[in-house]
């Protein structure tokens, strides 16, 4: 066999793939790009027409746009911290040699496996103004108490959207941080005992540092996660009360199938891609910067 059929050799075995993956994301994604530059009418049939910038222009002067962007980085800064300190505190609990600790791991990774339609029935179940939460509460501080509109408040709806991402997520991300603690040497953890460290301190001083990479890509990947959420939200909420929940993937979906506005669609996921770049980016930035610390 000669060094360029080799050579060769490996590109042919992904050949498939590649094809697969530019019929399905590569050509649409440029595709999309393209329209962003285009204005295109109600009919899908009609040609398409050049505008240039204009969209783009349009997307600066939107206030619904910086609205939702303004939605989208709350709806991250509400979720992603949780999600960290409360998937790297269960990892730790189940990290222990604790008779039936398999039984509590896989019911802490059980909502992971649940689909996001059944979950979102039932928290929608849950927070309904004759619901189960509504219910304690009323037996609770008596049948004159007033229902709590968790879903129909524009104060709390976003709050109770995170709270589905929070608990659909939780469990992954434990698993993530459980791999990197069972990676860690038990000996660090008895030298430091010996030492008088015990209790949080350990995990100050031992965890947290040699976890840091850990730290970095569960943060990162909720981030992205939490910045294109669209299921919670269309299930739930379906944007609104009064927009308070409507996030940049779903103000596509609003411009794309509810205004058949198209090409201004693929100019506000333009926008959305650009965000997903810089999370990426700062993610390997910080990434890059750890290895010298």
């Amino acid at each position: 066999m000669t060094e360029s059929s080799r050579s060769a050799t490996p590109w042919l075995f992904l050949l498939p793939a590649l094809l697969l993956l530019s019929l399905s994301v590569l050509i649409p994604a440029l595709l999309a790009l393209l329209m962003s530059f285009t204005r295109s009418g109600l009919d899908v049939s009609e040609p398409l027409t050049w505008v240039g910038l204009s969209n783009l222009r349009r997307l600066l002067a939107d206030t619904a746009f910086q609205r939702v962007l303004g939605t989208t980085v709350l709806y991250l800064v509400g979720v992603v911290p949780p999600i960290v300190v409360g998937s790297l505190g269960l990892a730790i609990l189940v990290n222990r040699k604790l008779p039936g600790i398999q039984l509590l791991r896989a019911a802490y990774y059980t909502p992971v496996l649940v689909s996001i339609v059944v979950a979102a029935i039932a928290f929608r179940w849950l927070y309904a103004e004759n619901g189960f939460l509504n219910g304690l509460l009323s037996n609770w501080l008596g049948a004159d108490a007033q229902p709590i509109g968790f879903l129909t408040d524009p104060r709390l709806a976003l709050v109770s959207v995170m709270v589905v991402t929070f608990w659909k997520g939780i469990g992954y991300y434990m698993v993530i941080f459980l791999a990197g603690l069972q990676g860690i040497p038990t000996e660090l953890y008895e030298a430091a005992t010996l030492d008088g460290c015990r209790g949080w301190r350990v995990h100050l001083h031992i965890t947290l540092p040699l976890l840091r990479p850990y730290v970095v890509l569960v943060a990162v990947i909720s981030a992205i996660a939490a910045t294109k959420v669209f299921e919670e939200v269309f299930l739930m909420t379906q944007g609104g009360p009064a927009g308070s929940t409507r996030t940049l993937v779903y103000y596509v979906y609003d411009q794309a199938f509810r205004e058949l506005d198209i090409s201004y669609a693929c100019t506000v996921g333009l926008a959305l891609f650009l965000l997903v770049v810089l999370l990426t980016l700062l993610r390997f930035g910080v990434a890059q910067s750890s290895r010298f610390l």
